[in-house]
């Protein structure tokens, strides 16, 4: 059995606020890198090719441990595996900021997104066990979500600053404020629940047995998923080189004008929740599967030029607005789609799906703008991307549109 270890509610707030802060520093590692690649390929002499690997190698490292993690927790506890991956990432900054050339870089950011991999799913853990299920779990749950979509707005706003000062502050930064928190929620985080271990049918994993339309339902989700998150990287990979290589944007500048891309996700997140329950999963997952494309057949047909406000804009505004309505949706997808029992499997599956997108298409981006001296096969390529997400999605909302089954609408 788990035993639940609620926090009085002064100290439960704290550790809200250091599993937040934590995800913030997961959310910014995206973005503050983002900006400061074109400055790194300068300094370095890096290929698009190898600085790519500072953002992808961070997915990277995501995705190689978020199935991991579950099992180190049942086996030296949830506090210790969430401190250790904490000074790992505080470690991993430093040897960054200090690297002196890609190969030591490009490892630190594989062990910093290893170490995101268990923070983030873990710390979720420790707000289930701290907060008391109902309203007031699902407020924390709402403050550690939002804390992480505005994670990445924070880190474009903050890397033309940091960039100021050198692109090592960039990697160097993340440390001590990594070490504070890890100080703070060593007085906060609770001593451990015991963490069970997985049942059975939870080990041999969420396909097997039982609801082979669930199985599909999952994969069809993370496949949206991994589509919206590669493709979407993969444009602000394309547009960040753009804006200070050939535009001659300054970072700051830079960062800015990808703003659109994130902000909306930002201000949305805290209703979420009600957007979904009054449109479905599904309708929201194909309109958040078909604007993204839309924005890459737009940037196809007319790609983005020195014209910000009728070239990238609207390209902006549409992959943002994918985000804004299948974000929370694609996750309470993958939640409902397998039965409660086998979901602390179906869940960081779904999750490394997610990264496993970014992990594929930035590279190819790289490679394709490398390859030709034109953007538009490395747009096409989103486009493709983005249409397979849209047709996953699809199914899902013929779905939806169908009757229920007697049995159903009585059960509900």
């Amino acid at each position: 059995m788990t035993r639940t270890n609620t926090a009085p509610a002064g100290r439960a707030w704290a550790l809200l606020l250091i599993l937040s802060g934590n995800m913030v520093l997961d959310a910014i590692e995206v973005s503050l890198v983002l900006v400061a690649l074109p400055v790194i390929a300068d300094d370095q002499g890096l290929s698009l090719l190898t600085v790519q690997w500072l953002m992808s190698g961070f997915a990277l490292g995501f995705a190689a441990l978020l199935t991991t993690g579950p099992r180190l927790a049942v086996r030296f506890g949830r506090r210790r595996v969430y401190f250790a991956a904490m000074l790992g990432f505080a470690l991993a900054s430093v040897a960054g900021g200090l690297a002196d050339g890609p190969a030591l870089l490009i490892a630190t950011r594989v062990v910093k997104g290893a170490c995101a991999a268990l923070t983030a799913p873990m710390g979720l853990a420790i707000i289930g066990t701290a907060f008391p299920e109902g309203p007031e779990r699902r407020r924390a749950v709402s403050v550690y979500s939002l804390f992480g979509a505005a994670g990445f707005t924070a880190g474009l706003l903050l890397s033309g600053a940091l960039l100021e000062a050198g692109w090592r502050w960039i990697f160097l930064v993340p440390a001590p404020v990594a070490l504070v928190l890890l100080l703070w929620g060593l007085r906060v985080v609770p001593h451990e629940e015991t963490v069970a271990a997985a049942p059975a049918t939870d080990r041999a994993g969420p396909f097997v047995a039982g609801s082979p339309g669930r199985g599909h339902v999952l994969l069809r989700t993370c496949l949206g998923a991994a589509t919206l998150n590669g493709t979407y990287h993969g444009l602000l990979f394309l547009l960040t080189f753009q804006a200070q290589t050939e535009l001659g944007l300054s970072p700051w500048t830079g960062a800015l004008a990808l703003l659109p891309a994130c902000v909306p996700l930002a201000v949305t997140v805290p209703f979420a929740g009600s957007l979904v329950r009054r449109h479905g999963t599904g309708r929201l997952i194909a309109l958040g599967a078909a604007a993204p494309l839309l924005g890459y057949l737009l940037a196809l047909w007319r790609p983005p030029s020195g014209s910000y406000l009728t070239g990238t804009l609207p390209v902006l505004l549409l992959v943002g607005a994918g985000f804004v309505l299948s974000f929370a949706a694609l996750n309470m997808r993958a939640a409902e789609a397998v039965p409660p029992p086998r979901r602390s499997t179906a869940i960081p599956l779904y999750q490394t799906a997610v990264q496993l997108g970014a992990v594929l298409l930035i590279p190819l981006t790289a490679w394709l703008l490398t390859a030709f001296d034109d953007r538009r096969p490395a747009l096409a390529l989103l486009a493709a991307a983005a249409a397979v997400g849209l047709a996953a999605a699809l199914p899902g909302l013929r779905a939806e549109g169908r009757p229920r089954p007697l049995l159903q609408k009585e059960a509900a």
